[in-house]
């Protein structure tokens, strides 16, 4: 097996030498020396960066797709010199210089790719496939381009990205590649361009291809191509569980009332001038009431059971709290403005212009009478994650209009009993009273077209109550906002994650937000 050594700008061919059927590792390292003149010793690595020594270098090199690195180092410790090849005779993905940033590459064959496709996935097997593809395609230097600017890729470069590694895909594996062949390529993907990777995923991987569930854009493109041909693909979509706010999540609290105890709770809290005693009667009934939200049959009529929730403010955090705790219940408020406001402002202005973008991210520069403040900025992350139709029959709405189905505006004075008749029985939207939406003085959390005042009248500590008022009160997301309220769940409160379905456009999101610098 011959084996290509690149130092110092210099390409030579090694051979691996065999003895006694095996493929002798100390032979090997002296014909690796005769590339790296005056060097005492080199260094051999496996792609991982792990050490390889002569009791497993002959499995290695026979296994389907390892590969190795030959280096020495200066008296740095700095890595000078490098090999990577692939362990099948004559076949090699890339070779990469460090000290001259040199890239030669040499086109593997159908055959050969294959065969990396048989085990595990190899992370530097796959990312070398995935750059050899782009390299060989129109288009494809565009994507590096893009990325080496920008650390990320546009809407339309990802598209891009997609197509290009689709066609590939379909050209070496037919038009039903098989499932490691999809994760291999997705693998590549956020290999090649580790920005793009959602650190949140178990692999990071899944917005480009999920296995288990068939999901991710790799599988979005191949089955556009395949819908027009009489192959297309039967798979079973093994979706993860849809975690979310009508799940019956289990707790430890203590001290719960039952039976005659907990309706005489629930009858005395009802007219109760006692706010503290009403709190405690509240949270001494929560286990009761997480029943009650569940029971087909009663959860409609929750408010009416509980009626000091209308005007007993802060009893949203104090069943959240119990629901998940003070880490979780503190998340939104604790990272929001430092962390994630900055960053969705920054990959928003990266979207098409529009109006309503324009106006929101003006917003964020200056005051103005007649736009949000600044606080609501949450709003823009609407416009990264769009509604999307649910079946032919539901017409997709805009990110505008989606909008409107979270926070409303209600001018000072007016009738709150009109207002909300007029709205209909929408899900759950926060409300905000004020002469002006930049200068809002009261917020709402509506639900059952019932007003449940705020806690804290500020906009990042409303919108907080709205989102845990789904939970809270066993609510179901609007359909429309799906995705906007998944990644508020999964992202920053770290609810569910790992067992709440999302789509490729929310783990996007996440990877870009994540690795955005502000």
């Amino acid at each position: 097996m011959l084996v290509q050594v690149e130092c110092k700008g210099v390409l030579k061919w090694v051979r691996i030498p065999m003895k006694d059927d095996s493929y002798d590792y100390f032979q090997f390292i002296q014909e690796a020396k005769f590339s790296l003149p005056n060097e005492p010793d080199v260094n051999l690595k496996d792609s991982s960066g792990v050490d390889v020594d002569a009791d497993i270098f002959d499995e290695l090199v026979r296994s389907a797709a390892v590969s190795f690195k030959v280096f020495t180092e200066d008296s740095a410790g700095k890595e000078v010199s490098e090999a990577s090849f692939c362990s099948d005779e004559g076949s090699f993905s890339s070779v990469e210089s460090v000290s001259s940033g040199s890239t030669v590459i040499t086109e593997c064959t159908k055959a050969r790719r294959r065969q990396l496709l048989e085990g595990p996935p190899d992370s530097k097997a796959a990312k070398d496939m995935v750059y050899v593809a782009l390299h060989q395609k129109n288009g494809g230097e565009d994507i590096f381009k893009e990325y080496n600017a920008t650390k990320g890729l546009s809407d339309q470069t990802r598209r891009k990205l997609v197509n290009i590694l689709v066609a590939d895909m379909i050209e070496s594996h037919g038009r039903v590649p098989p499932i490691n062949v999809r994760v291999t390529y997705a693998l590549g993907i956020v290999t090649l361009f580790p920005n793009l990777k959602d650190k949140a995923s178990p692999t990071g991987y899944e917005h480009y291809y999920d296995p288990h569930s068939g999901q991710g854009y790799l599988a979005y493109r191949l089955k556009t191509v395949q819908r027009n041909t009489t192959s297309d693909f039967k798979r079973s979509s093994k979706s993860a569980d849809q975690h979310g706010p009508k799940t019956l999540h289990e707790t430890s609290t203590s001290e719960q009332l039952s039976g005659d105890e907990c309706r005489e709770a629930m009858s005395a809290m009802k007219h109760s001038a006692d706010q503290p005693g009403v709190r405690e009667k509240i949270k001494a009934t929560f286990k009761h009431r997480q029943s009650m939200l569940h029971d087909p049959d009663q959860s409609s009529f929750i408010l009416d059971h509980f009626p000091r929730f209308l005007d007993t403010p802060g009893l949203i955090n104090q069943d959240f709290t119990m629901l998940f705790g003070e880490d979780v219940s503190g998340k939104f408020i604790g990272k929001w403005p430092t962390f994630y406001k900055p960053r969705i402002i920054t990959v928003c202005k990266s979207l098409r212009p529009g109006t309503h973008v324009d106006d929101l991210l003006s917003a964020q520069e200056e005051a103005n009478d007649y736009g949000w403040d600044s606080d609501l900025a949450a709003i823009l992350l609407i416009h990264l994650l769009p509604p999307t139709a649910k079946g032919k029959r539901h017409g997709k709405i805009s990110a505008t209009e989606a909008t409107d189905h979270v926070v409303k505006f209600m001018k000072v004075g007016t009738s709150m009993v009109t207002f909300l008749d007029r709205v209909g029985s929408a899900q759950p939207f926060l409300l905000c009273v004020g002469e002006k939406k930049s200068s809002i003085q009261k917020f709402y959390v509506i639900l059952d077209q019932k007003a449940i005042p705020c806690v804290a009248q500020t906009a990042v500590a409303a919108f907080d109550e709205l989102f845990k008022a789904h939970f809270v009160f066993a609510v179901s997301y609007d359909e429309a906002l799906c995705n906007f309220y998944t990644f508020i769940q999964t992202t920053v409160y770290g609810i569910d994650v790992g067992t709440t379905k999302e789509s490729p456009r929310v783990k996007e999101i996440r990877a870009k937000v994540d690795h955005t610098e502000v």
